[in-house]
């Protein structure tokens, strides 16, 4: 009976122990589990370049992702995948002899599906696509145009107020500085 009484709290302590294990290694593990974004290189240029992939955590900007390739005419790579995690991702397409570097910068996000880059002789395009189907790259950022429109509708009716209004703070002022 006395042998059963020590197994019985050894087996207590051994459980109560590990129990705040498990948490610390489930975060530990919550990264490598959260998915992996495929990335995919296709080459429209007639010369070949060397392109640089890069990422890094935001928060301490340490580096999570490098890769080299040299991509000649017409060829597609598939390098390793990313981590499907908050990381800033930049592509740099190096322009042969000269010192010439084209750069993309994009987000890297826990919804992200994939990474496309396209090289061209003339440009470098980063593509991103998402889990709700959206697809985005460097030239189409949103909201540019709407500030656009909406300025000049918004500053027109204020000049046509104060210029047509008779005996306004504006005339008089201006009347004021012809007497002088």
């Amino acid at each position: 009976m006395n042998r059963r009484t020590v197994l019985r709290t050894a087996g207590v302590a051994a459980t109560i122990g590990l129990s705040g294990c498990t948490d610390a290694l489930q975060e530990h593990y919550e990264g490598t589990l959260q998915g992996l974004v495929p990335i995919e290189i296709h080459s429209e240029a007639e010369n070949h370049y060397d392109v640089t992939l890069e990422a890094y955590k935001p928060e301490t900007n340490r580096q999570t992702y490098d890769e080299s390739y040299t991509i000649t005419a017409n060829q597609s790579v598939s390098p390793p995948h990313l981590e499907a995690s908050e990381q800033h991702f930049r592509v740099t397409k190096f322009e042969g002899q000269s010192e010439e570097q084209t750069t993309e910068e994009a987000t890297i996000t826990q919804n992200t599906k994939s990474v496309t880059v396209t090289i061209t002789d003339d440009d470098l395009t980063l593509e991103l696509s998402s889990d709700d189907g959206e697809s985005s790259g460097p030239t189409a950022e949103p909201g540019t145009d709407g500030p656009e429109t909406d300025g000049p509708e918004t500053s027109d009716p204020e000049p046509n107020e104060s210029a047509g209004s008779d005996g306004g703070p504006n005339e008089t002022d201006s009347a004021t500085d012809t007497d002088e």
